[in-house]
């Protein structure tokens, strides 16, 4: 299995075709997300799994479009966060609780 950091240009073997590629983020041990080349679609990102992938020293004829789409994605964000409600937390923009309602008298 390949220790794989962000940057680091590998050829991916997906069972099919084996792709040259850059790491974009290493989320798991057992997730690494990639940018490759589709024929279809261009440059794409893909998880993939570690043992699927190599180490290459050259360039590839695709690097520099990997680049730039690894260039204009957003980093990942990690912790903070999870978007479920959990103790103590409140929405943002509501910081009090609702008034008591009257009932019209």
């Amino acid at each position: 299995m390949l220790v794989a950091h962000a940057g680091d240009r590998i050829s991916v073997d997906d069972g099919r075709v084996v792709r040259d590629g850059i790491v974009f983020d290493v989320p798991s041990r057992a997730k690494v997300v990639v940018a490759v080349f589709d024929t279809r679609r261009g440059p794409v990102l893909r998880t993939v799994h570690p043992n699927g992938l190599t180490e290459r020293t050259e360039d590839g004829t695709r690097d520099p479009a990997l680049r730039l789409l690894i260039r204009r994605t957003p980093p990942p964000v990690r912790g903070g966060d999870t978007g479920g409600a959990g103790a103590g937390r409140r929405r943002a923009g509501h910081t009090r609780g609702t008034r008591h309602r009257t009932t019209g008298k």
